[in-house]
């Protein structure tokens, strides 16, 4: 069994800690919020996040990180991307010995277009690393900390790294993970569907039905697969657990933030107002930011894409960026 530390303990990293502990493994778990750290220890549980769920008692909450970094052979990132470099800079500090680093969060990085492995590996000295795994794939927290079936994937530029972190996961009762020797693709479509639940939860919002959700998946995993194979992922991971499956998930059920979120603006609410009544963070307005600058400078048609970013950040009418879409020139498939 393994020592392994989590960053962050929102509720994707309180449910991967309820896997790891079912696993056997010693699970330490980091975050600034001290409350939340004693109720961990104390009650077994993290109301704010997964109100209602028990968590084992073999996992530990620290609030001091070199603490939760001693001794630990994998480190878990699983912090939104708008923190992940100050985060890493402080993990880079504490730590004082070579960790395998796992990432369970998904966005791409605003302005550098950045994924979060090469962000690691800008934030994490050489001879702290000995590899990068992104645990990816269709999994609600919500779900898993409940125990049920959930297959994920564990992606790598090295698949032997990537097999050590599938063993490490995989739970032969309610979690099966398989591997995936596409990193830039694995990275990629789980940040991009994000912006697509955003604008299912937008159409929903306005009351269109299934028809238009079946279409918006479909014409979303084009354009996702149109600018991962761009900048040199393989196509048919986009047709797998990392692309369309996550896709389907995160676009279809309201336990996604981004889906809920996308249902709020679709009802009249702007993105501060929306962010500002989520208890969770919104990646998909930040992947919509990073996806569209990248996109352009890379000449990718994404009108998905842009029509979201033209309703979240210039504020436009939904309707009327729809009508738009609809009214473009026509193509074949």
């Amino acid at each position: 069994m393994s020592t392994i530390t989590i960053i962050g303990a929102g509720s994707w990293g309180s449910g991967l800690s309820l896997l790891l502990a079912d696993n056997k493994h010693t699970v330490k778990v980091y975050d600034l919020d001290h409350d939340l750290i004693e109720e961990i220890n104390t009650k077994h549980t993290n109301e704010k996040y997964l109100p209602g769920a028990k968590l084992p008692k073999n996992i530990t909450g620290y609030h001091d990180l070199h603490k939760a970094l001693l001794d630990s052979e994998v480190v878990v990132t699983v912090v939104p991307t708008k923190v992940m470099r100050n985060a890493l800079k402080s993990v880079n500090k504490a730590l004082d010995h070579s960790v395998i680093f796992v990432n369970a969060s998904k966005g791409i990085e605003p302005k550098t277009f950045k994924r979060v492995s090469e962000i690691v590996y800008e934030e994490i000295h050489p001879d702290k690393i000995k590899g990068f795994v992104a645990l990816t794939g269709p999994s609600h927290a919500e779900e898993v900390i409940q125990r049920q079936l959930t297959t994920i994937t564990a992606a790598s530029d090295h698949l032997e790294l990537a097999k050590k972190v599938q063993v490490l996961f995989n739970n032969d009762e309610y979690f099966r993970v398989y591997t995936l020797h596409d990193l830039t693709g694995a990275e990629l479509g789980g940040s991009l569907k994000n912006i697509i639940a955003l604008a299912a939860g937008i159409i929903a919002g306005l009351g269109y039905g299934d028809n238009a959700k079946a279409a918006l998946i479909t014409r979303g995993l084009a354009e996702m697969r149109r600018l991962a194979v761009k900048v040199g992922a393989k196509e048919e991971t986009l047709f797998g657990l990392t692309g369309i499956g996550d896709l389907i998930v995160t676009a279809t059920s309201l336990h996604s933030r981004n889906y809920q979120a996308g249902l709020k603006i679709g009802r009249g609410k702007n993105l501060k107002e929306t962010l500002a009544s989520m208890t969770m963070v919104v990646e998909g307005a930040r992947s919509c930011e990073a996806a569209y600058q990248y996109a352009k400078d890379l000449n990718v048609d994404m009108p998905i894409v842009f029509a979201v970013y033209d309703v979240v950040f210039n504020q436009r009418e939904p309707e009327e960026v729809i009508k738009e879409l609809m009214q473009r020139n026509l193509k074949s498939e």
